[in-house]
This record gives structure tokens, C-alpha cells and sequence, in this order.
């Protein structure tokens, strides 16, 4: 679909990229450590400064969207390490997110491009779909063991060759289970809260989700977990797709608004970040403005949620010692996006006895970013290998993220021996006193 541009420039008349935004920008270079894409290649059009170049061209009508402009734009990777890193305040986040659904409503894909992108964006958003992945998915794995099939896996090329790599570990009983659509709080009654289950989060990581909710109940808090929930279109977000963003945004308020809560609670980076973005997604939309705003400010990352209650009495259950070093990597749509990262670093040294440790160049992205190591998979392979060796150099005996996308990406590149967690699960099993999990 192709709208008609607002004037001599080539955006269309549809939230182009704002002006104002755009001169913020002072070209001063601060943002060029911290940019994934920059690092790789030293390219200036693939930094946040150059793409921002690129914007000011196109706004002026003298470069059009098809070709190096959408080229540029399509490999970042959106994961805001500029936004914290920049002294001027520039608002890449809110440039990008108009930039996007520029590109996806003007831009003329190639047919493999369009196919491959379609595909994703019809099955990842939908649980009934995962589910019915799952059962193929687990036989594959099976399978895969065998000799024979791992070498040919090996050799599927550029994009197919991502999306058989970055395959989740599958159990039919995890894709199947259902979370409690009530937990009461152990004890005296803190909080109550909605937990956002999530559609891959639900599926291929329901294990993070039922420590998600035994944490939060072990610390006082009502959980609800409503069982007709369904995407919050973060995925579609990110990538541009605005229709279909906008109406999973609708939904979702719509279904949390009528629980009465204190907060609604993601465990997943990515789509905490867009969530708490709602706000802005309809903020020219008459009829959901206000319960958008509403909504966004009621959303918190579960790290949130433990930190204030730790700060209001400290932590209610018992920990169990853990005895070992930690690595955290801050999740981008977490630490950038969402500006936490205190929070998480507090909730695991609640952990007795844990040796807490940040990776070197924290900053940069592991390469997962949405679907962005699905489409640009020789990128993702750099960041991801550069990722893991950061890891390494720290020794740890467990690496903890937030985000499902990072889970999957660093471990394709470190050692199946290496447990690699979301951090609730690792205060999940301090609590109850268990061994820590794998993966």
C-alpha cells in the first residue's frame, strides 16, 4: 500500500518523521561506540548520525525511501544503545518507529523478501499457531541428533539457515500448559498484578512464565493471568508494521483494562517496551489516546515490580545461597528502551553469596533484535559471536537476560554447558531451594 507523499518530500502524509526530532540531531559522534552496525562496519550511513542524514534527504525530497535509504534503515537494528549513549537527547527511537511504516507502506520488496518477512509475521504473533509448530518442532529436534540431518542443517543457506539455527528448545508439555488464570499472594497480600504471558514467551519459554508468577506470589502479589490474552504487537512494532500493531495495541488494552490491578507485569523486554510505547502508537487516535497513555503507565517489567518491593521491606521469601559467578546481559528493549537496569542487578544480588558481573561492551546488541537475525542473519552472526566471547572472557557459570530473542541468539553461540536463564529463574529456584535450571 502506497500513500501519497505529503509534499516535495518522500515521506507520505501518514506521521512522517517529525522535524523537530530530526534537527535535535548535532552530529556529534557520541552515538558511533555504541551503534552494533557501526562497530562491524564503519560505515557513516549505517551509524544513528548517518541514517538521521538520511532522513533529513529524504524529508527534503532529495533522496527516495527505495534503495540506499530503506537499505540503511533496514539494517539497524533498533536496539537504542544511541539513545542512552547520546548527550543531546535525540529521540532515534521515536525517528525510527515513524520511519518504519514509511518504508513498509512505499517500499517495494523483493518477492523472496516479502514472502520470508509475510511468513514470520504469520505465525510468531499467533499462540494456536506456535502450538502447532510445537509438535513438528520437538520431532525435529529429535531427529537432529541424528549425524546425517545436523550436517545437512548446517549447510541451508543465509535466511533458512537462521531460522532452523535459532530454533527453541521444544517440549510438547511446555508449548501445551496454561498458566493459573488466578495465583494468590503467599501471605499478606502486597500487590496485584497482570502478567502479560506472551506469545513465543508463553510457548517455547512457559518455564520462565511459572517462575514469573511463583516469584511474584512468593513476594506478596495477586497474580492474574487472563486465558483470552493475546499479542500486544511487538514484533509488528519494531518492524514497521503499524495497521497491525495498532490493532493488537487496541486489544490489549482493552482486555487489561478491565482487571483491576495494581500493574500489568511483562517478563519480556521487548514486549514491555512496547507496551509502555502505546502511548505514543495512538496518541493521535481520538477514541484511544487517553486509555493508551492510562495503560502505558500502568506497565512494568517484573524487575521493577521485585525492586520496589524490595525496597518497601526488603524480600519476603527466603533465598537459598547461590554459589557461583553470574553474568547479566541487559537485554536492549530493557536496558536502552526502557531505561532498566538497576532494577534487574538489584533483584539478583537479593540472591545470598551470588558474585554479580556486567560483560564487556555491555552496550551492544547481541545481534536478536526482533527478527533481525532472521533477516539479517550475517550480521546477527557477528554481534552473536562478539557476544559470546564477551561472555566467556567473564567465566561465568550461569548468563542471565531478559528477553526470549536474546536467550535464543546467545546460546547459539555459546557452549550447551553454560546454563542461560531469564533472571527469575534463577530467584525462582533460590527461593524454592532447587538446583538451577539449564536453559
Amino acid at each position: 500500500m502506497t500513500t501519497a507523499p505529503a509534499g516535495p518530500g518522500a515521506f507520505d502524509a501518514h506521521r512522517p518523521p517529525e522535524r523537530d526530532l530530526l534537527d535535535d540531531c548535532v552530529h556529534c559522534g557520541f552515538c558511533l561506540p555504541t551503534c552494533p552496525t557501526y562497530q562491524l562496519w564503519g560505515e557513516e550511513m549505517d551509524s544513528p548520525r548517518g541514517r538521521i542524514y538520511l532522513m533529513n534527504l529524504a524529508e527534503k525530497g532529495e533522496i527516495p525511501l527505495q534503495g540506499p535509504f530503506h537499505e540503511h534503515i533496514d539494517r539497524c537494528l533498533g536496539c537504542m544503545a544511541c539513545v542512552t549513549a547520546c548527550p543531546s537527547g535525540v529521540q532515534y527511537d521515536r525517528l525510527l518507529e515513524s520511519v518504519r511504516p514509511q518504508l513498509e507502506r512505499n517500499v517495494e520488496r523483493s518477492r523472496a523478501d516479502r514472502l520470508f518477512r509475510d511468513a514470520i509475521f504469520a505465525l510468531f504473533p499467533y499462540k494456536r499457531r506456535l502450538r502447532a509448530a510445537a509438535l513438528p518442532g520437538a520431532l525435529y529436534q529429535r531427529l537432529r541428533r541424528v549425524p546425517a540431518v545436523r550436517r545437512l542443517a548446517t549447510r541451508l543457506p543465509g535466511r533458512l539457515g537462521a531460522l532452523e539455527s535459532l530454533l527453541p528448545p521444544v517440549t510438547v508439555r511446555d508449548a501445551f500448559a496454561r498458566l493459573p488464570v488466578f495465583t494468590p499472594a503467599v501471605g499478606e497480600r502486597r500487590s496485584r498484578v497482570a502478567l502479560l504471558s506472551g506469545c513465543v514467551q508463553d510457548v517455547f519459554f512457559h518455564r520462565v512464565n511459572e517462575a514469573t508468577v511463583r516469584v511474584l506470589a512468593a513476594e506478596g502479589c495477586d497474580v492474574l493471568v487472563p486465558r483470552d490474552q493475546q499479542c500486544c504487537g511487538a514484533l509488528e512494532l519494531h518492524a514497521g508494521r503499524e495497521p497491525d500493531a495498532v490493532a493488537r495495541a487496541r486489544q490489549t488494552i482493552a482486555r487489561f483494562d478491565a482487571l483491576e490491578v495494581d500493574a500489568i507485569v511483562t517478563n519480556v523486554a521487548g514486549c514491555g517496551s512496547s507496551m509502555k510505547e502505546y502511548v505514543h502508537l495512538l496518541a493521535d487516535d481520538p477514541v484511544w489516546a487517553e486509555r493508551a497513555k492510562a495503560f502505558s503507565a500502568r506497565v512494568r517489567d517484573v524487575h521493577e515490580v521485585l525492586a520496589d518491593l524490595l525496597d518497601d521491606g526488603g524480600p519476603r521469601a527466603p533465598r537459598h545461597p547461590f554459589r557461583g559467578r553470574v553474568a547479566y546481559h541487559d537485554a536492549c528493549h530493557l536496558g536502552h528502551a526502557q531505561r532498566v537496569r538497576a532494577q534487574p542487578r538489584a533483584v539478583l544480588r537479593s540472591i545470598p553469596e551470588l558474585e554479580l558481573v556486567d560483560l564487556p561492551e555491555a552496550e551492544l546488541c547481541c545481534g536478536s533484535a526482533g527478527i533481525y537475525n532472521l533477516v539479517e542473519p550475517d550480521a546477527a552472526a557477528q554481534l552473536g559471536e562478539r557476544k559470546a566471547a564477551n561472555v566467556r572472557s567473564v567465566a561465568p557459570r550461569v548468563v542471565v537476560t531478559a528477553n526470549p530473542g536474546c536467550l535464543l541468539q546467545i546460546g547459539k553461540y555459546l557452549d550447551d554447558d553454560l546454563a542461560l536463564l531469564h533472571p527469575v529463574q534463577l530467584l525462582d529456584a533460590s527461593i524454592r531451594g532447587t538446583p538451577v535450571p539449564r536453559r
